[in-house]
């Protein structure tokens, strides 16, 4: 058992591990200390100089980061010294920064621009001319990096050096004229890029993707589960609520990933923005689509399964949904129907052992583990993850319910796998996105929320929960998730 540290800050007890600095120890009690380079995914630096501490019984300041608590050690983050220290430290960070936070992306959720306002709001004494250095470079991934902004703080540094292991930046020259760049004729590589312009305090990294696009104060932020692969990291998802506009991903601290998340997940709310969504529940008579409400589209499907008998229908099933949908729509369509035929909807391409050592998994559905485990409670399909995509097509259903996946970017055969149930008897196609319209002669479609609408949970490749638990209001009128969608279903029976 680890020896166990008691000590204060600003008078509150705490006990930690031996070994916990102080600014470990404020982090997990919620008391703020001024800080840049320090990052609690990253090795110490202690480049910034900023986390000053007063220690009770020492003539100097102390840096919280690199500070490891004693027993009986007394720390103080609040007096007159202290700040003091804050104010300088600060100063001199500004002393080269271009001051353009009206065209900076980060203006909102800047370190710099948040501690001037805390710790500084003073008339600087600074009068030499700034140093000059390259802008808006490209280099590599989605990043463009403003070297004026950057501060030295050496987060970038340190995370391709600890956490991609790309080691592709460096700091060059010295002193004021001290710039981060790539080594010549190198870019940076690898598929977690984006976290460098999450690590960055200011706005030295930005990510072309989300440049100049909005205002992050004009954003919601909630909290959500990434659906790009089994990992299940936990995000927060970024939208304009009032117009149904999604902006960005990033990561949030959890379990299932700690503090990064992949390049790929970044884009997984470009299928939730409205131009990309299947809005209206039609039929095709004829060739022609004709637009219908739910409680027609619903009636019409519930005719043609009475008209069947549940013995001619089958379930055809993808591993993007919550668990939640997936009880409700096996529990009325496999518990109070009977039917028998479930099929798993995979991408046939998929290599579900690929890891890319960090995050990305070969597996790109958000919930094959929670689809696996309601296969099993009602004894349905087969108890082998694998598509079966080609025998649903095959077992001549005269009626087929098909869950679409809901993110075409990590199914890359969805198109021709569209045309392909298109040509059957009758399909009825529950989807998140329009892919569908994009092929003539669907006979049935029901449009249904996409994860960020919704809450419920997936099960993670570890058999964890993540939870989404606060959805944004869809724009969308008339739409449901799958599990009230299937409950509204019932009513007709």
């Amino acid at each position: 058992m680890s020896e166990t540290i008691n000590f204060k800050i600003d008078g509150q007890s705490v006990s930690v591990p031996k070994g916990t600095t102080v600014m470990q120890a404020a982090y997990q009690m919620k008391i703020k200390i001024p800080h840049f380079c320090w990052h609690p995914g990253l090795s110490v630096a202690g480049v910034c100089r900023f986390c000053l501490v007063k220690v009770e019984g020492r003539p100097k300041l102390e840096i919280a980061c690199n500070l490891q608590a004693s027993e009986g050690m007394e720390i103080l983050t609040d007096t007159p010294e202290v700040k003091e220290a804050h104010k300088w430290a600060l100063e001199f960070h500004l002393v080269n920064h271009p001051l353009d936070c009206p065209i900076c992306d980060q203006a909102g959720e800047c370190g710099l621009q948040n501690y001037y306002m805390e710790v500084g709001k003073y008339q600087s004494q600074m009068e030499r001319p700034k140093v000059l250095k390259p802008k808006a470079l490209d280099v590599g991934g989605d990043l463009v990096l403003d070297t004026e902004r950057c501060i030295l703080c050496s987060r970038c540094v340190r995370f391709e050096k600890e956490v991609t292991k790309s080691e592709a930046l460096g700091i060059f020259d010295r002193g004021d004229h001290a710039i981060i760049g790539t080594y010549p004729g190198k870019k940076i590589e690898h598929k977690y890029t984006t976290n460098l312009v999450d690590i960055c305090p200011v706005g030295a990294f930005t990510s072309k993707d989300f440049r100049f696009k909005q205002r992050v104060w004009f954003l919601k932020d909630k909290q959500s589960v990434c659906p790009g692969c089994s990992t299940g990291c936990s995000i927060d998802l970024f939208a304009k609520e009032q117009t149904g506009t999604y902006y960005r991903i990033k990561p949030r601290e959890g379990e299932s990933n700690g503090y990064w998340m992949c390049d790929t997940g970044r884009g997984m709310y470009r299928h939730l923005n409205i131009e990309t969504r299947q809005r209206f529940h039609y039929v095709s008579k004829n060739g022609q689509k004709i637009d219908i409400d739910q409680k027609e589209s619903l009636n019409q499907l519930a005719s043609k399964i009475k008209e069947v008998g549940p013995e001619h229908v089958s379930l055809l099933v993808s591993a993007q949904y919550t668990n939640e949908e997936y009880e409700a729509f096996f529990d009325f369509f496999v518990g109070k129907l009977g039917v028998k035929k479930v099929y798993q909807w995979r991408e046939p391409t998929e290599k579900l052992n690929d890891f890319d050592g960090i995050l990305l998994r070969g597996d790109r559905n958000s919930n094959t583990h929670g689809l696996m485990a309601t296969l099993k409670k009602y004894g349905v399909g087969n108890q082998k993850i694998g598509n079966e995509f080609d025998i649903a097509v095959s077992s001549a259903a005269k009626v087929v319910i098909a869950l679409v996946p809901e993110i075409p970017a990590t199914f890359p055969s969805l198109q021709s796998n569209l045309q392909t149930l298109v040509s059957l008897n009758f399909v009825s196609f529950w989807t998140v996105n329009s892919e569908i319209e994009k092929i003539k002669g669907a006979k049935h479609v029901v449009p249904v929320k996409g994860f960020s609408e919704k809450k419920g949970s997936f099960t993670n490749h570890f058999g964890k929960l993540g939870h989404l638990t606060s959805p944004f209001v869809s724009v969308i009128e008339g739409i449901n998730c799958v599990a009230s969608t299937t409950r509204k279903l019932s009513e007709y029976f």
